[in-house]
């Protein structure tokens, strides 16, 4: 990998779960762990302390859940991407954290390889949604009351090629991905992508990606 490497803070109560991550991950090409919390509590210090680009974050620890831990987190200016841990039956909380500002989530037993890929596609802006829970979660998401009207309505904002863009996010397509699907480079697809997101008040692919799939889209 080129560049320095990705900068990663892992957050998780169980002290065996931080041991194996860390384990892991310094042992990958491209990233180094400079911190490790084992509660919600702790993260702003060590993000104070070392600027991870990325925060692997659990939901459910004793003072301070995942969930209040990433929204602190995301409304700091420049804030790390931050990727839940979590396990098949929080679905619900995990649609809490994405919504607040969490760049994607992985279940717990997720193969090494998909936690390193993961960790270092998130770090460059584009966040991977774990497939086995996706369709599960999502589909919690448009049966919502008012969530499918609500959705179309805010998606009007976009110019029809931004909401080229904004659907092949959902479909969860990476830049280059999309860069060729839609005939484009990648930084006119990056322009399309930092314009979604400000006209829709947006701060991650992952929230553009939930508000397609309200609306039916995908």
């Amino acid at each position: 990998m080129n560049g320095p490497p990705v900068r990663v803070v892992i957050v998780d109560d169980d002290a065996l779960v931080r041991a194996a991550l860390s384990m892991m991950l310094d042992g990958a090409d491209g990233i180094t762990v400079v911190g490790e919390a084992g509660d919600g509590d702790e993260v702003e210090p060590l993000v104070d302390a070392h600027a991870p680009h990325v925060v692997l974050m659990d939901l459910r620890m004793p003072r301070l859940n995942g969930i209040a831990a990433t929204r602190r987190l995301r409304v700091r200016p420049h804030p790390p991407e931050v990727v839940v841990l979590t396990t098949f039956d929080t679905d619900e909380n995990v649609l809490r954290a994405l919504r607040a500002g969490a760049g994607g989530f992985l279940l717990k037993d997720t193969p090494p390889p998909r936690i390193v890929e993961a960790v270092l596609r998130v770090a460059a802006g584009d966040p991977i949604l774990s497939p086995a829970v996706t369709r599960r979660l999502l589909d919690r998401v448009t049966a919502e009351s008012g969530a499918h009207d609500r959705a179309r309505t805010a998606l009007r904002v976009l110019s029809p090629r931004e909401h080229e863009v904004a659907v092949a996010v959902a479909h969860g397509r990476s830049n280059a991905e999309i860069a060729t699907d839609l005939v484009m480079s990648i930084a006119t697809v990056k322009a399309h992508m930092t314009h979604v997101l400000t006209k829709l008040d947006m701060d991650n692919r992952t929230q553009v990606a939930l508000l397609v799939h309200d609306a039916g889209l995908v």
